[in-house]
């Protein structure tokens, strides 16, 4: 899909303290794109997200972004105090602060926060304590928060990390739909090589060894030969 990109990395290192500890990346991301970032663990994908959310400072190049752009995250897991009582519906909500004025604010709210938990087969879990959900069911909730912000650009990081296998495809199948529905671009990490070849159109690979990241269209980096050797075995069983 050509369209003006809502994210270009340009010559982007990204690392801690000054160091970079990938090689130069040059990316560019647009409208309506569904994106894979795939590698082993440790290979830099949080670090990249961090930088590009403006986390992380870069260690050299850029990060430029639209203007305006709606943005929403969701990360492994979200840390919330343990002492605030807020239920899996107040977390959703939190993703309608945008442009709500007091008067409109309460009713529309609850109705939105509880429309995306239906979306994400979450509905049952509204008035429950968050810090009592299984880490599978967070996962769900930050889920519906990410679908009632209605962003621009999503990204999210192991998002199914907790789930099992269906629940994981399901998720997955959700994220291709806002993408194809509503024009939202997704950068999602996933670690499930059979449901990345079922719905990522671009993949961002990182070379465990930090000895190269490649991008490109999903078909061209799977059959990569960096990516086939850090994923040899894997391959063989799919």
């Amino acid at each position: 899909m050509t369209s003006r990109p809502l994210i270009r990395c340009e010559q982007l290192r990204v690392g801690y303290r000054g160091r970079a500890i990938l090689p130069a990346i040059d990316v560019s991301i647009g409208a309506g794109e569904l994106w894979a970032l795939v590698g082993r663990n440790g290979s830099g994908k949080s670090t990249w997200f961090q930088t590009v959310l403006g986390l992380l400072p870069a260690v050299s190049g850029s990060v430029q972004r639209a203007p305006d752009l709606r943005l929403s995250y969701v990360p492994q897991r979200l840390k919330l105090d343990e002492l605030f009582p807020v239920r899996a519906r107040d977390v959703v909500a939190m993703g309608l602060e945008r442009n709500w004025s007091l008067l409109s604010m309460a009713g529309k709210r609850r109705q939105r926060a509880r429309a995306a938990l239906q979306r994400v087969a979450a509905s049952e879990l509204a008035d429950q304590p968050f810090r009592a959900l299984s880490e599978g069911q967070k996962q769900r909730v930050l889920l519906a928060r990410l679908f009632a912000s209605e962003p621009q650009l999503a990204l999210l990081d192991e998002p199914t990390s907790a789930m099992d296998a269906v629940a994981e495809r399901d998720t997955l199948r959700l994220l291709d739909t806002l993408r194809r529905e509503h024009g939202t671009t997704v950068i999602v990490v996933c670690h499930a090589l059979g449901l990345v070849r079922e719905i990522a159109e671009q993949i961002l690979f990182f070379d465990a060894g930090g000895s190269a990241v490649i991008s490109g269209s999903t078909k061209d980096v799977l059959e990569h030969e960096a990516f086939r050797q850090n994923y040899q075995s894997a391959e063989a069983g799919t």
